[in-house]
């Protein structure tokens, strides 16, 4: 992926910001000065990104992310931001469905099958979502992952179970 050239790395970086501050307006004002040659950039593409999540426009965070997955399929958060969006538009199987790829393609990456249990698990799929949180123990940090886990609204069916899960990956 090649980097994002000045002027436009200082927009995006500074687009950023105003996301960090809350304030989606001058965020996007930000985005505006980016010139062509840079707005396809998937850095660019996920500050849009994170603008339309704050806003909860998740159909259009949907066309973002999947302009990132066409342009940048080596970029692992297009990926992992389009199944999001499916899932916030209660599209869970589709999050599932489009993320499972990513797994074997970012094998490094714990967010990725960490996603997909917390799929698995709103689509009532305990045990296939129990072996993808495994997964993301031996992937990641451990008690990072459990203590993300234990506080996941979508995780919270499996609650007892990651508690187990985390003292047998030891």
């Amino acid at each position: 992926m090649n980097e994002l050239e000045p002027p436009d790395s200082h927009y995006a970086q500074a687009a950023q910001g105003w996301l960090e501050l809350g304030n989606t307006a001058e965020a996007v004002s930000e985005l505006e000065k980016i010139s062509n040659a840079g707005v396809n950039h998937p850095e660019v593409l996920t500050v849009r990104w994170n603008i339309c999540a704050i806003e909860e426009k998740w159909n259009e965070a949907i066309i973002i992310a999947n302009r990132i997955v066409e342009t940048s399929p080596e970029y692992p958060f297009g990926w992992i931001h389009r199944s999001y969006a499916f899932h916030e538009l209660k599209r869970t199987q589709e999050a599932f469905d489009l993320l499972q790829p990513a797994a074997d393609r970012f094998p490094e990456l714990s967010l990725i099958p960490y996603n997909l249990a917390c799929y698995c698990c709103q689509l009532c799929k305990f045990q296939e979502s129990i072996h993808w949180l495994e997964k993301a123990f031996r992937i990641g940090d451990p008690r990072e992952i459990k203590q993300m886990a234990l506080e996941d609204p979508d995780l919270q069916p499996l609650k007892s179970e990651i508690s187990k899960l985390s003292k047998s990956i030891h």
